[in-house]
């Protein structure tokens, strides 16, 4: 299962579920708060779905043009679902990272 999400306009947040390139199901929603609604939207999602976080295969992000702000959220919780999940963002896998400090 892909998590699709858009958040390229500040006023609409839209996450999707893909499978084989076709949406299952998505929730698109329109309010003043734009991307801080984002994450809650994700696992209402996955949750009427009856999923789990586990269950993503990798995750797709709109990548622009759009709102910077809306963007660079969307693309934050992208990256970090890729790095905790080990799962590819946009097609790509994060690069290891040395968390080791000195």
């Amino acid at each position: 299962m892909v998590l699709y999400i858009n958040t390229r306009d500040p006023k609409i947040i839209e996450v999707a579920l893909k499978k084989d390139d076709k949406v299952i199901d998505k929730l698109v929603d329109h309010n003043e708060y734009g991307s801080q609604v984002l994450l809650p939207r994700i696992v209402k999602l996955l949750k009427k779905n009856k999923l789990e976080f586990t269950d993503l295969e990798a995750v797709e992000t709109e990548e622009g043009p759009g709102s910077f702000t809306g963007l660079r959220v969307g693309a934050s919780v992208a990256q970090t679902l890729g790095f905790v999940l080990n799962i590819p963002v946009n097609g790509k896998f994060n690069k290891p990272v040395n968390l080791r400090y000195t």
